[in-house]
């Protein structure tokens, strides 16, 4: 069995369920305020799934290369390997509030220390890259096909805009997100995202901190999760909120999976306001080009689990165009996963997202602007770093064609 807690305090246990399936039960002494998610309230009866794990369980699971590299160094202790000892194994470092230990065992979340300034100061390419993964992967519940680790810098971490002492001296959990990239699949992608979170940025979306590496193989994020008081906020993505496994990441829509989907969780004054933010998210992406913006890149975030909930910050944002040239939506909009004109987006604003057409017209423009503002920086970039030219140049190219499809009147 895999005790949950919620907030460093015990809240559950997790065992097998059959085959293929596991059950969750909350501890009798267990409150509302412990609940794993706003879709699993406290309660006497299980939470029982056929299939795996329960999506708020599963959605911190890693994907792709560092999934296949834990799955390697375990598989042959254990015999078997599945998702439930995959949890067992990252658990006590975990993306949100929820942490997992054994059944008997304390929590205990010490995540080692790595400095920030030499992983941005680096230029040992791939030996960087393995090395970190081999010291962090077993510290890494976060999510994604993209190489990323979670590392442990409390000393950078306090110096944080706004942030004051952010964390105390003998804080030991992680503090940032470093992602890397696959040079034989998505070369330059650190560089490529930098310069769609600098857009997002322009268009007034809220970004958590983030740096691009000396040689352009590290992007460095900070934890939006980490709260001043060294705490974590509780974050659970839209696959979640569907009740949906990671492999249905794909499916749904915009306008029920993602725009009506957060209006039932915001509270009613502040449905307005988020649900322009998450209209924005959606028309950037489009401008962007970015493909992969599924459900489990959307999330809400919240300091307590019964307290007020908001979107969260932008994360895993891309171009991906550049790597699939006909690259769609991740999720349909007015039924079909094609880029959406300028009308089209109008359309979902005014109907899904409770705002004025004068004021989608106005998002639009902004994200144009952010667009042409951010370009130069791509360019120049791109004459510094020669590896960097030829993806700096697409990128832009189909920037100027999610503008003119998606951001211009016909």
């Amino acid at each position: 069995m895999i005790k949950v807690w919620t907030d460093e305090a015990e809240a559950g246990l997790i065992d097998r369920l059959r085959d293929r399936g596991s059950t969750f039960a909350y501890m009798q002494s267990a409150t509302g305020a412990r609940a794993v998610s706003a879709t699993m309230p406290v309660r006497l009866q299980s939470w029982d799934t056929s299939f795996g794990l329960a999506p708020i369980f599963e959605m911190n699971l890693p994907e792709g290369v560092l999934r296949e590299r834990i799955r390697l160094a375990f598989a042959k202790a254990t015999g078997t390997f599945d998702e439930f000892d995959l949890l067992a194994i990252v658990g006590r470092s975990q993306v949100g509030r929820i942490r997992y230990t054994g059944a008997d065992a304390t929590l205990d979340e010490a995540v080692p220390f790595q400095s920030v300034d030499e992983i941005l100061e680096s230029r040992r390419g791939g030996t960087l890259y393995r090395y970190l993964l081999e010291r962090f992967a077993t510290f890494s519940g976060i999510s994604g096909v993209q190489p990323k680790v979670l590392i442990r810098d409390e000393d950078d971490s306090r110096v944080l805009t706004d942030a004051g002492r952010r964390v105390s001296p003998s804080y030991r959990g992680a503090t940032h997100i470093v992602k890397f990239w696959e040079a034989n699949e998505f070369p330059q992608l650190a560089a490529n995202e930098f310069f769609c979170l600098q857009v997002a940025e322009r268009c007034g979306l809220e970004v958590p901190r983030y740096r691009l590496s000396e040689d352009g193989m590290a992007l460095v994020v900070d934890r939006f999760d980490l709260r001043p008081d060294g705490a974590y906020r509780g974050l659970e993505d839209f696959c979640v909120l569907n009740a949906r496994r990671t492999d249905e990441k794909y499916r749904g829509s915009y306008e029920t999976s993602v725009l009506r989907r957060l209006q039932q969780f915001i509270p009613v004054e502040k449905r307005n306001e988020e649900s322009e933010k998450l209209f924005t998210l959606i028309a950037l992406n489009c401008a962007l080009r970015n493909g992969d913006a599924h459900l489990k890149n959307f999330a809400i975030c919240y300091d307590e689990v019964e307290g007020e909930a908001r979107l969260a910050p932008v994360y895993d944002l891309v171009t991906t165009a550049v790597y699939i040239p006909a690259d769609n939506m991740a999720l349909t909009l007015n039924g079909t996963i094609h880029w959406p004109s300028m009308r089209e987006l109008q359309r979902l604003g005014e109907t899904r997202a409770f705002t004025t057409g004068r004021r989608v017209r106005e998002i639009l423009e902004r994200i144009a602007d952010s667009l042409s503002e951010v370009a130069p920086h791509v360019t120049a970039y791109a004459k510094d770093h020669r590896a960097f030219e030829a993806i700096g140049v697409q990128m832009l190219e189909q920037w100027n064609l999610g503008r003119k499809t998606s951001l211009a009147a016909p």
